[in-house]
């Protein structure tokens, strides 16, 4: 069948039918990608993409209107999912569970990239063990200002204490501004310690590169630094994986390296059109990683070592409401990040002498996680400013309820 914007086809994989529905929908109009393009691009990375994502519980990230929109996060299997998806039932903090799909072939990368779905996003545990994660995840998430050799430095360096503890380190880009390491352990200890680790990993980490990195939690602190992001570990959270398609306008995606690409090459490199290119030309430089799994022994002795992390200050008034060190304000609160921009830029056209003095870390845009769809917050840090030119906290410019109606 000839595919168009109102039709459907079928791709066969590995002896399945799989359904693509409007295959000639232009999902990026910048290289002309459609939807069948797409489904055919995860069936061609395959080995690798399900080196990363398959066996593992996903929580599925839609974009269902395209780039333009708002994704939205879907926990649960959709009802009729075929008989080649599998599923695991995953208990949140919150007393909530959920039926996760878990993929195990090519036929099911494309069924989750047909249903809108561009990257993929698994946990760190697998279907058979929900309990024990495999995999530590370092994620190298530089804050405005910095640029992609500190980056490239901190990754060095988040190498060598890796190294230092029996550890294996991959890179692969984040598909966006940073790098993730990942980091095969055995499915031996629980959530919690792998947190742990994951956290003394990035404390040591800028014990040997103060100024460049930081463990520092809240945003506002970090100044132009690297955040190494331990709390990627947690039970809840998800992570991009190998060879997913970023909602970018290039149709980036993130992508597997050897550690002495990593100095050379960029993010923007990376492509689905040049990482078909790539993966065909030689393979998956992660073809390994499962043969590497090591112990968290010596990050855990290291954590011991270190002592517990400095927690910050909380309020007096009983509420364990956590008190910034930093002059914080907050300027709006949106659905959307081109509406998140517009009111940073509305509040420093009306705020111009301290906005002259905002350093790029200072402007703090968040995507904020709601119950099914990200949101944003915009605040400003004005740490820069002297005291009696701070701008009070206003009215916000825009203040939008992710939980409204619910």
């Amino acid at each position: 069948m000839s595919p168009s914007a109102k039709s459907e086809t079928f791709l066969e994989v590995d002896g399945r039918e799989v359904r693509i529905s409007n295959p000639g929908k232009v999902v990026f109009p910048e290289p002309g990608l459609t939807k069948l393009d797409l489904a055919r691009y995860y069936v061609a990375v395959a080995d690798g993409a399900l080196r990363g994502a398959g066996g593992r519980p996903m929580v599925l990230k839609r974009f269902v209107k395209g780039l333009g929109q708002e994704p939205f996060f879907q926990k649960r299997v959709p009802e009729g999912h075929p008989d080649y998806i599998d599923t695991a039932t995953l208990r949140y903090a919150s007393g909530t569970s959920a039926e996760e799909a878990v993929l195990r072939d090519a036929a099911g990368l494309a069924w989750v990239s047909n249903l809108g779905c561009l990257d993929l996003n698994p946990h760190a545990v697998r279907a058979e063990d929900l309990d024990h994660p495999d995999e530590l995840r370092v994620d190298l998430d530089p804050m405005p200002g910095v640029d992609w050799s500190q980056i490239v430095d901190v990754a060095f360096v988040a190498r060598e204490v890796l190294r230092d503890v029996g550890l294996t380190g991959w890179p692969k880009t984040s598909g966006s501004r940073g790098l993730h390491v990942l980091v095969r352990i055995e499915p031996r200890w629980g959530f919690a310690d792998v947190r742990l680790a994951a956290e003394t990993l990035a404390r040591e980490v800028e014990n040997r590169a103060p100024g460049l990195a930081t463990a520092h939690w809240w945003k506002e602190e970090r100044g132009e630094s690297v955040f190494v992001d331990f709390n990627q570990n947690a039970k809840d959270r998800t992570v991009a994986s190998a060879y997913s398609i970023r909602p970018l306008p290039d149709a980036r995606v993130s992508t597997p390296l050897d550690w002495d690409e990593v100095r050379s090459r960029r993010p923007e490199e990376f492509t689905v059109p040049t990482v078909l290119q790539r993966f065909a030309d030689r393979g998956d430089p992660h073809a390994g990683i499962d043969a590497e799994a090591g112990s968290l022994d010596g990050l855990l002795a290291l954590a011991a070592e270190l002592g517990p992390a400095e927690k910050p200050p909380r309020s007096g008034d009983g509420a364990g409401r956590r008190v910034s060190t930093m002059p914080l304000i907050e300027v709006a609160r949106t659905k959307t990040k081109p509406e998140a921009m517009d009111a940073l830029e509305r509040w420093k056209a009306a705020n111009p002498t301290a906005a002259a003095l905002l350093h790029p870390a200072d402007e703090l845009v968040d995507g904020m996680r709601g119950s099914s769809s990200q949101w944003y917050r915009v605040r400003i840090n004005l740490q820069h400013v002297p005291e009696p030119d701070r701008p009070a906290q206003g009215q916000l410019l825009a203040d939008y309820d992710p939980w409204a109606g619910r």
